[in-house]
């Protein structure tokens, strides 16, 4: 598991925090009701699949939201934000090439 500050679960099961593993990481995923984080510009690919629940996307400027059995690709420096602002969690498998990294991940504050 890797620890996080804003109550999301991530269990990566291979990657930087795993296993080192530099061009991709898998990681099973469990965003709380009501989580999100900042914009960001990250310089990796992240398809996401979602298992469970809905999840938000806000891709440049576009608005969309994602249910059990859907799926998207985000493609390397495209401006996005991630949420969960349902009154359920979303459970999704979140998979990142290159790697997941912060250094590369550009979060605005």
């Amino acid at each position: 598991m890797v620890p996080t500050d804003d109550g999301k679960y991530i269990g990566e099961h291979f990657g930087m925090a795993t296993d080192g593993n530099p061009d991709i990481s898998i990681a099973h995923m469990k965003a709380p009701p009501g989580w999100r984080e900042p914009f960001q510009t990250p310089e990796f690919d992240e398809f996401t699949l979602v298992v469970r629940g809905k999840k938000q996307f806000i891709i440049e400027g576009e608005k969309v939201v994602l249910k059990a059995g859907e799926s998207i690709k985000i493609l390397r420096n495209t401006r996005v934000q991630y949420s969960n602002p349902f009154k359920e969690v979303c459970e999704y498998i979140a998979i990142c090439t290159p790697a997941f990294r912060m250094d590369k991940v550009h979060r605005e504050h």
